[in-house]
């Protein structure tokens, strides 16, 4: 609240400071964590159930969120300047204001022990986000965001009638009450229709917010007309926030025990599945790169949810690993992306990046690395993504095995044309413009941004085991 009297220099000096704090302080509770191996809860308060509210602090929220708040000092860092010329001067404290907000709701709603809290900061989180959108003020944002919001709000309403519902036949709103009451239900065949209701009316609201096929079509215009950071922020930070909920609510508050026996998982893989190879498809019909980029997420989504799908603690952990690994590339693309533009005149036309390299090396190699990494080649951390979800699908056997297979090799195939391609271009110089390879200059603020995000992904891709390994004891004593 205090940057809205501030100057935009010191609104942004407290965005930053607010991040890097944050992430300090997360930083020393995963050491904590990490050491001690165990998870602790508070009651906010200190009143107990069913009166009080709780966080809950792990192994696995600490390492996750730790990623994120990364990615968002990277992002705002390497959007900063080019955000700075989009945004009207009188409105660049609002801009700094909705980031505060998206990493607020995001650590909320990773720490958060109670279902109306997670909805409240989910609403915070949406209207955050779609304030992020606008930011640039022209037409096409301000209708992407109208439409961002008109689908987020639905996705919401959704959520908050299931957790309704939950209330209704368990009376808890704490996660592990909740549990309790639901293991009991489950043990008796009692509410078996209004618990199934529950789940789908959950599972669909937030599958809506992550834009799962087929509720993907707010996606690509959202992305594509927001700012650099705000592109970043709403890829791999508002939608993850998401993902990490849903996970939550069938871990921790549901069971996944209880979600197998509904049949959710099924409907969740056959959506994931399509989704890989439909924004795949939809990807290399784009003409812009950030249109591009943008249908790529769809892709990557869908590989998330069908990894969900599959309904094993595998698949559960592949989602979780794609979600960091997805997280940290798909920020990296867009502030690339958004720096390419730039160098090759602002036409944002994938044609034009030809010879981008020699304008923008440092801008070339993160987009190259990201590019490669969702192709999913060896030793990076997409590639763990595909073979966990393979050897998660053949562990299932059967029809499973036979669809995730195929979606993979398709969505691969495809990925690598659009993706390589792409970023074949930029190596190629443009004899036809001589004069356009020049190199360009850019701002220390976006250099410290891409080299920021060339730094995470390497990590998560070298050091994927001791962190795959963190994950998997986190996910173990998540219930």
């Amino acid at each position: 609240v205090a940057s809205s009297v501030m100057s935009s220099r010191m609104a942004r000096r407290t965005t930053l400071f607010l991040i890097l704090a944050d992430l300090a302080m997360n930083v020393s509770v995963m050491i904590y964590t990490l050491q001690t191996g165990d998870s602790y809860a508070y009651k906010m308060g200190h009143f107990p159930a069913p009166w009080g509210n709780e966080i809950r602090v792990g192994v696995l929220e600490t390492v996750s969120l730790t990623v994120f708040l990364l990615v968002i000092l990277f992002a705002f860092l390497g959007g900063m300047r080019k955000s700075e010329k989009e945004i009207e001067p009188t409105k660049y404290n609002i801009y700094c204001i909705l980031t505060d907000l998206v990493m607020l709701s995001l650590i909320a709603l990773v720490y958060t022990n109670d279902m109306f809290t997670a909805f409240v900061f989910i609403e915070i989180n949406t209207l955050a986000a779609a304030g992020l959108v606008m930011m640039r003020q022209g037409g096409r944002a301000l209708v992407a965001g109208v439409r961002y919001m008109m689908m987020n709000l639905l996705g919401s309403s959704l959520f908050l009638i299931g957790c309704v519902i939950l209330y209704t036949i368990t009376g808890h709103l704490l996660m592990v009450n909740i549990r309790e009451s639901v293991a009991a239900l489950a043990a008796t065949g009692q509410y078996h229709v209004p618990l199934t209701v529950v789940v789908s009316l959950i599972s669909v609201g937030l599958a809506m917010k992550c834009a799962l096929f087929p509720f993907d079509k707010w996606l690509p215009a959202a992305y594509s007309n927001s700012t650099p950071t705000g592109s970043a922020m709403l890829s791999s930070i508002v939608s993850k926030g998401y993902i990490f909920l849903l996970i939550k609510v069938y871990v921790r508050v549901i069971g996944f025990d209880v979600i197998r026996s509904l049949g959710i998982c099924d409907v969740l893989f056959i959506f994931g599945a399509i989704g890989m190879v439909a924004g795949s498809i939809n990807a290399t019909r784009a003409k812009t790169t950030r249109m591009m980029v943008a249908y790529s997420s769809v892709a990557q989504i869908g590989y998330i949810f069908a990894a969900l799908g599959l309904g094993s603690e595998l698949g559960v952990m592949c989602a979780l690993w794609h979600t960091l690994a997805h997280s940290a590339t798909k920020s990296m693309l867009f502030i690339s992306a958004h720096t390419l533009d730039h160098a090759s005149g602002d036409t944002h036309l994938r044609k034009d990046l030809r010879g981008a390299f020699y304008r923008s090396p440092l801008a070339a190699a993160a987009f190259t690395l990201g590019a490669v990494n969702l192709v999913g080649v060896p030793l990076l951390s997409v590639f763990i993504t595909k073979v966990t979800m393979a050897q998660a699908a053949i562990q299932i056997g059967g029809r499973h095995t036979v669809i995730a297979l195929c979606a993979l090799a398709i969505s691969t195939l495809l990925n690598a044309k659009y993706f390589l391609g792409t970023t074949m271009q930029m190596y190629i110089p443009d004899h036809e413009h001589p004069e356009r390879n020049a190199k360009v200059k850019i701002n220390f603020y976006a250099a410290l941004g891409l080299i920021g995000f060339i730094a995470l992904n390497l990590t998560l891709s070298f050091f994927a085991q001791g962190i795959f390994g963190a994950l998997l004891d986190g996910l173990a004593r998540f219930a």
